[in-house]
């Protein structure tokens, strides 16, 4: 059986691209963990109701959502991709992820996931919290100035009308909201390797990790 990494880090850091590519190359499954976050999030904000506790609790309780071999993304039977990729998702993918009933109910269905073993899985508290024992544990970071570079890039080649400014005001708020969470707070695990790729292409970043994956056996 493979072994079972671990790659958390903050917002457009290149956690998922990076991690697609490795997946890719050793064969294994790739679990990105804020894309159910923020299927969470866009349930929520299509029911066009105030965020409480318990309306919460009731539409999180017997969601769906599943993530296939392409990476593609369903919430309750639905294909999501691309509708949890703006902005207004991503800063509700934070807001929900703050209760511990959301969590729970994620961290089951990611440790569910894992259980095969070969597998990458991406997020905020992989190595500390959903994960704790996994094998490599990689945390993978960038300064704030590229991340929102690179996020902007992104987000133009969707035709999104976002300046730079509005990216990094909203990646500098995301940053604070998942750093200062009461529960599982973003934070670099006691045995996780840091990877700042500020500097780095994709594709050195990915050999940096195979590296650590062969290091590792």
């Amino acid at each position: 059986m493979g072994k079972i990494i671990a790659v958390d880090g903050p917002a457009g850091a290149g956690k998922s691209t990076v991690s697609k590519i490795v997946a890719a190359k050793l064969g294994y499954t790739y679990i990105d963990t804020g894309a159910m976050y923020r299927a969470v999030g866009l349930k929520f904000l299509r029911s066009g109701q105030p965020l409480t506790e318990n309306f919460l609790a009731e539409i999180t309780k017997d969601i769906e959502i599943k993530l296939d071999e392409s990476a593609k993304v369903y919430l309750d039977g639905e294909e999501v991709t691309k509708e949890i990729r703006t902005p207004e998702v991503s800063k509700l993918a934070s807001d929900v992820s703050k209760f511990g009933f959301v969590r729970k109910k994620l961290t089951e269905l990611q440790r569910e996931m894992a259980a095969k073993g070969s597998v990458i899985m991406d997020g905020r508290d992989i190595g500390t919290q959903v994960l704790p024992n996994a094998d490599l544990k990689i945390f993978l970071t960038a300064s704030l100035q590229e991340r929102a570079r690179r996020r902007f890039e992104e987000l133009k080649l969707k035709n999104s009308s976002v300046t730079l400014d509005d990216v990094e005001k909203e990646i500098f708020l995301r940053d604070k909201q998942d750093s200062e969470r009461e529960i599982a707070p973003l934070a670099k695990a006691d045995d996780a390797i840091l990877i700042d790729s500020t500097n780095l292409s994709v594709d050195e970043v990915v050999e940096k990790i195979l590296e650590l994956v062969i290091s590792e056996k």
